[in-house]
């Protein structure tokens, strides 16, 4: 079995896609690199990997790193890990052949930091618990941090830094929580990331929850991180909503859905129309649930 070293050795390897360069901050401050830096994670079982890489690619376009066997944990454990860059954002493919080491698989989406040791202790400083502390690898360091409501992030830190192209457009990180956590975690992760609320919707279309007779609150929150969409739901969420983590934005709404249909993907919900996009809920092989949408052309 391969040791805590390789964490992202793989990682390292595949971003060949990327050519190696100096990654610095936005010169505000921040502690974030870059939105084409955030990395949604999707676990899926072993012998679907390669089948769900695929049809990431069918779906949105990019390219993928070849798949590596890795230890991605700071204890013994091996993973296939496969890397796919999309114009639509970047996603982390792990799948476990050994039993995953709690708490890994529970953390959304994986951020680039400038440097660990500060993130960790400004993460701490707003309001977040440091779920596992900073550990090494081959290429840097990574942590796990949880903010309130139970939102747990991976941050991670590259000795050299990478260089990616920016993205077509910005997926969104989509947090589904409760009326009682929501205040708390948008104040706390805005202390951290310096994200500014573009809107605050108290009655948006509960089409987009799947309760089209209903409203809901929604928040979206943009920082150096990449985008962040709040749904403030009392829980009564009929299936997949609130399964999703990332919702992705691509250019031709019809053509992507026709693209990703061949490659396997299902559609659950929708399509439907709602402030102005059309939106779906897909699943792909392996599992991964995603919001998928586009600006609408009328």
């Amino acid at each position: 079995m391969l040791g805590p070293t390789t964490t992202r050795l793989a990682i390292a390897l595949c971003l060949a896609i990327a050519t190696p360069a100096s990654a610095e901050s936005d010169g505000t401050g921040t502690i974030a690199v870059g939105p084409q830096y955030g990395s949604t994670h999707a676990y899926v079982a072993p012998d679907q990997v390669d089948r769900f890489v695929t049809s990431l690619i069918a779906t949105f376009g990019g390219q993928a790193s070849q798949p590596a066997d890795v230890n991605v944990t700071p204890v013994p454990s091996l993973t296939i890990s496969r890397i796919v860059s999309t114009p639509a954002g970047l996603v982390s493919v792990f799948g476990f052949k050994t039993p995953i080491p709690y708490p890994f698989g529970e953390e959304r989406t994986g951020y680039l930091v400038t440097d660990m040791d500060e993130a960790v202790a400004a993460a701490r400083r707003a309001g977040a618990e440091i779920v596992v502390s900073p550990y090494p690898d081959a290429i840097g360091r990574d942590a796990i941090i949880r903010w309130p409501g139970g939102v747990t992030m991976q941050l991670y830190w590259h000795t050299k830094a990478p260089s990616y192209p920016p993205l077509a457009s910005i997926p969104d990180n989509r947090v589904y929580l409760s009326a009682d956590q929501a205040d708390a975690f948008i104040r706390d992760f805005i202390a951290f990331s310096g994200a500014k609320v573009i809107t605050d919707d108290p009655r948006a279309p509960g089409i987009e929850i799947g309760r089209p007779s209903d409203t809901y609150r929604r928040v979206h929150l943009v920082s150096t991180f990449g985008n962040l969409t709040v749904l403030v739901t009392d829980g009564h969420l009929p299936w997949p909503y609130g399964r999703e983590v990332t919702g992705y934005e691509v250019a031709n709404f019809a053509a992507t859905l026709a693209n990703a249909t061949p490659a396997g993907v299902e559609i659950l919900a929708g399509p439907y129309g709602s402030g102005g996009h059309d939106a779906a809920m897909v699943r792909f092989p392996g599992g991964y649930i995603a919001e998928i949408h586009a600006p609408r052309s009328d």
